[in-house]
């Protein structure tokens, strides 16, 4: 690995900025020739790849199996379903053109995949015995964006995307709800994000959906980032592809259905909840490297006592790296610093004398020397105290940055500022000052029930409690 150079601009002087060179010196993406997608670098792939093995393993235990759908799909199934093409259709790129000549049909590469799915649940589902059918995919989609940033909103994306069908409503409801308690407690334990959740408004539900289920993270600057979705889609897209069962009592019956998401963007998530101006900090339950291990310089006893730890680790399941490169040890650590790395283990003349190693946090750049004898349980102690600090931190940055609003002026001046819990009557003329005239939107109506008596928009009688702010 060569050494980095990528200088970061503080946050406080421009955040996208910022942002930006946390993802270029951590090595985690790159913008690709064609504008708005992504090239998604070794580093970068790997806490992907992390975030998919544990929900992949999650979404097993809920009795969910993987499969694989197509890239391309005809046009007109993209418009069986009224809403969804209506929501999608600015989005949505079209192959016109294959194998040298123009197609008889454009087909459309997939913004999401329930149209496609649709059309095999139809094959699959006759009768209640096939049902609940749940079913998850790995999978890329491309959703033409006119303002892209790498992984917070690309052309390109992955993501993985579940889809069920169920006998009831209730039993589809559930589902959708059983989804969102997923997301959120894996955002929070291992993303170690604070989270708000609810429903989505009219406007802002996903497109042929009855209800939308959102995770609403919260970020360093005050926005809010959707960390994932669970939709209630009711029997809207099996009424457009008719996909049917018979019940016990033999009579044909729609299917209830949910789809439900999470995405790379939540790599970009985990940059603006976590980082600072020395680089990328990342949750040790979610980091490619937990502990990256520096021998100060390659002299035999160091470097023997360096290879003892690193078989210790292996022997834990930690993951982590033996840097032995030539040369000095600031540079390492400057490098490793920068990729976010939570734990550091520096070994140098003195440790070996005493039989001591010093760790090194990222997070909070404190220090401490341990006995070289108990260094197992201390290093997996330091760790779980570093994930555990990330959760509170950023607990404490959301609670301190959700504000009340009661009338316009108190949303007018905190909504730039973090999130604004207030009320709103429910009108669509509400919804839309605040985007027009505050630059915001309701990110989603609380389950908490209705604690304000006036919309905060208007002043009208409050049927809802909601929280307001800016998002990426």
């Amino acid at each position: 690995m060569k050494s980095s150079t990528q200088t970061i601009t503080p946050r406080s002087e421009d955040y996208a900025k910022w942002y930006q060179d946390i993802v270029a010196s951590a090595g985690l993406a790159e913008h690709s020739a064609v504008r708005g997608l992504m090239v998604i670098k070794p580093y970068g792939y790997a806490i992907w790849e992390n975030i998919q093995k544990v929900l992949d393993a999650k979404f097993k235990e809920t009795g969910t199996a993987n499969a694989y759908f197509p890239l391309l799909m005809p046009e007109s199934y993209l418009k069986k379903e009224a809403k969804h093409v209506e929501g999608f259709a600015p989005e949505v790129a079209m192959v016109t053109h294959a194998g040298g000549k123009k197609l008889d049909e454009p087909l459309a590469i997939r913004p999401t995949s329930e149209v496609i799915v649709n059309e095999s649940f139809a094959k699959w589902i006759q009768s209640y015995r096939d049902l609940p059918l749940n079913i998850n995919q790995w999978a890329n989609v491309i959703r033409w964006e006119l303002r892209p940033r790498l992984f917070l909103r690309s052309s390109e994306f992955l993501w993985q995307e579940g889809h069920t069908a169920h006998a009831t409503r209730d039993e589809a409801e559930a589902k959708a709800r059983e989804m969102l308690e997923l997301y959120t407690k894996f955002t929070r334990d291992y993303l170690a994000m604070a989270v708000v959740t609810g429903e989505k408004s009219e406007s802002e539900k996903f497109a042929g959906a009855e209800t939308t289920l959102t995770v609403e993270a919260f970020m360093q600057d005050g926005k809010a980032l959707q960390a994932g979705t669970s939709h209630f889609l009711g029997q809207n897209f099996a009424k457009a592809f008719d996909v049917k069962y018979l019940d016990t009592q033999g009579k044909e019956q729609y299917v209830w259905q949910t789809s439900w998401g999470m995405s790379t963007r939540l790599i970009g998530a985990l940059v603006m909840a976590h980082s600072d101006d020395k680089g990328l900090v990342l949750p040790p339950k979610i980091a490619p490297l937990q502990v990256m291990i520096i021998p100060v310089n390659n002299d035999k006893k160091i470097l023997d006592l360096a290879e003892k730890i690193d078989g210790e680790l292996e022997e834990m399941g930690i993951s982590h790296e033996i840097d032995a490169r030539e040369g000095r040890p600031g540079p390492k650590y400057f490098d490793w610093e920068k990729k976010g790395v939570p734990l550091r283990i520096d070994i140098g003349p003195k440790e070996v004398h005493d039989g001591e190693l010093t760790l090194a946090r990222r997070d909070t750049e404190q220090k401490e020397t341990i006995k070289i004898s108990g260094m197992a349980s201390r290093v997996q102690d330091t760790l779980n105290d570093i994930q555990a600090a990330l959760l509170a931190k950023n607990e404490k940055l959301m609670a301190e940055g959700t504000m009340n609003a009661e009338d316009w002026e108190q949303l007018k001046s905190s909504i730039g500022k973090g999130f604004a819990r207030g009320g709103w009557c429910g009108s669509r003329d509400c919804e839309d000052k605040v985007k027009t005239d505050l630059k915001g939107t309701i990110r989603c109506i609380t389950s908490d029930g209705n604690t304000f008596n006036k919309c905060a928009v208007c002043g009208a009688p409050a049927k809802h409690s909601v929280i307001y702010a800016r998002a990426y």
